[in-house]
């Protein structure tokens, strides 16, 4: 291990809060930080970091160290060996929603990936808040609007929530036009512990203020993916997102009912500690992801005006 790479693991590990976070975001063994930190510690001629069962903590001297390795290696990373034509290579670590994921990710991550066969990824998809930092997450997709934070944030579109059905439902329980209605129907649910669950619908007042309302539903799923399945075969009525359904909607597989309560669009951003995207694959991957995203939710708006 030189000491370039030592330093790397060093700043991840304080950035991350403990050797087994910085591990997992290098693609790294816990031991493997452990001996950078040694090394440097070596080179350095006192102890830089004290570490505990819960956290780790910077001495006087791990601070000072700590300052001068991130600059150094912020301007390697400024230099951008991928522009310049050398290997792009590496861990990638992306987090995104478990059907977005599937959907419209991994597909643009597999062609960067053939482009570059000395990077690798990991990809969690999940329906939870992912904590980048704590996690050793270099990049995540959140369909939400964001807090303030101290992470960057690039947005590459918007998505919509739409009520849905198969034609062949609504040709057998008539269609819903108020949401009243949506009592005397059979509602398909994510909530797969209990029998309701609360949908956003759009007020039709002046200030059309979005409201949940709790919705009685007959069958719940624990997976989108089952939900949408259910739906498609005329099993009930779907809350889902627009990228979700678009093609659905497009083709006839389903129809988009009560369109006068969607709530408001949300966007979609691509999230990154700041100090990932300087360079490297990291930087590349966000610039392979951004255009591409962006065409992929426009011509998703386009099959559902």
């Amino acid at each position: 291990m030189d000491r370039l790479d030592a330093m790397e693991l060093f700043v991840a590990a304080v950035e991350a809060g403990s050797l087994a976070a910085a591990a997992r975001r290098h693609g790294r063994s816990p031991a493997s930080v452990t001996r950078a930190v040694a090394l440097l510690e070596q080179h350095a001629g006192t102890t830089l970091l004290l570490r505990s069962t819960r956290k780790l903590s910077l001495t006087a001297a791990g601070e000072h160290h700590l300052a001068i390795w991130r600059d150094v290696l912020m301007k390697l990373e400024e230099v951008d060996p991928g522009r310049a034509g050398a290997i792009l290579r590496g861990p990638i670590v992306v987090t995104a929603p478990e059907l977005f994921g599937r959907m419209k990710l991994m597909p643009l991550v597999e062609t960067f990936l053939d482009a570059h066969p000395e990077v690798s990824a990991r990809l969690l998809l999940v329906n939870r808040l992912v904590n980048l930092i704590g996690e050793g997450v270099d990049l995540a997709v959140r369909l939400a609007p964001l807090p303030d934070s101290t992470l960057s944030a690039i947005k590459v579109g918007e998505i919509r929530t739409l009520f849905c059905a198969s034609p062949e439902y609504l040709a057998a329980r008539g269609l819903p036009t108020a949401l009243q209605d949506l009592d005397r129907h059979q509602c398909i649910g994510l909530n797969a512990e209990g029998d309701a669950e609360l949908w956003p619908f759009r007020a039709t007042d002046r200030r059309g203020d979005v409201r949940s309302v709790r919705v009685q539903t007959r069958l719940s799923v624990s997976s989108a993916a089952a939900a949408l399945d259910a739906a498609r075969r005329g099993q009930g009525i779907v809350c889902a997102r627009s990228y979700q359904v678009a093609e659905d909607i497009a083709a006839g597989r389903l129809a988009r009912i009560l369109a006068e309560f969607e709530p408001p669009p949300v966007p979609v951003n691509l999230l990154f500690p700041p100090d990932r995207a300087r360079g490297g694959a990291v930087r590349a991957l966000i610039d392979h992801l951004v255009p591409a995203l962006k065409q992929s939710l426009l011509r998703t708006r386009a099959l559902v005006p």
